[in-house]
């Protein structure tokens, strides 16, 4: 009898274990079903390239000219500064990955070949975000202390270094008055 009772008990043990695999298993399956994924966003990164801007290239141009054209390069040989890349990389939040570069070389000082790689000639829309950017004039930084305007600034007192702007008067030295107390001055140069 004693055996029938633990055997049950097996059993029980062993359905519920079975039970909580089975659950288990069916609830990791059904989270695969209904996965959302991760918020991605477009990453532009780079120099903007078109096929506006090259047109706009001439061979003779001075380096000058050329960079107010196209901007700085991203990349510049650091030993041989004849070469000019513009590199432009959009790795899209749920799509293709875009890559530009314009290769610009110099004789001297003047543009002598244009090296374009990849479709210049398609229109990329870059996300611009509102909130970016300096502050309209006249606007307050977040977090500042307002300021009393009916509160004098306090007077600088003996022995303090000039402010912004404010000059310093050669009669009062930084370190304190000149004349009576010399107590502070020989215990420090005594050694204590």
């Amino acid at each position: 009898m004693i055996d029938r009772i633990h055997d049950s008990e097996e059993r029980a043990q062993m359905q519920k274990l079975i039970t909580i695999i089975t659950l288990s298993a069916a609830l990791s399956l059904t989270s695969g079903c209904s996965y959302f994924g991760v918020y991605k966003r477009d990453l532009p990164q780079g120099n903007l390239v078109d096929q506006e801007m090259i047109s706009q290239l001439q061979p003779g141009m001075t380096r000058n000219q050329v960079k107010s054209i196209m901007g700085t390069p991203l990349l510049e040989a650091p030993f041989d500064a004849s070469q000019w890349d513009y590199v432009f990389y959009l790795d899209e939040a749920y799509g293709d990955v875009e890559k530009r570069r314009l290769t610009l070389t110099f004789q001297g000082d003047r543009l002598a070949n244009i090296d374009a790689q990849g479709d210049m000639d398609s229109d990329i829309e870059l996300p611009t975000d509102q909130e970016a950017g300096p502050a309209p004039e006249g606007a307050d930084p977040q977090g500042a202390m307002p300021s009393n305007p009916d509160e004098p600034e306090p007077a600088p007192g003996p022995g303090t270094a000039p402010s912004g702007g404010e000059t310093s008067s050669e009669d009062e030295p930084i370190g304190g008055s000149s004349g009576g107390d010399d107590s502070v001055e020989s215990e420090s140069s005594s050694g204590f």
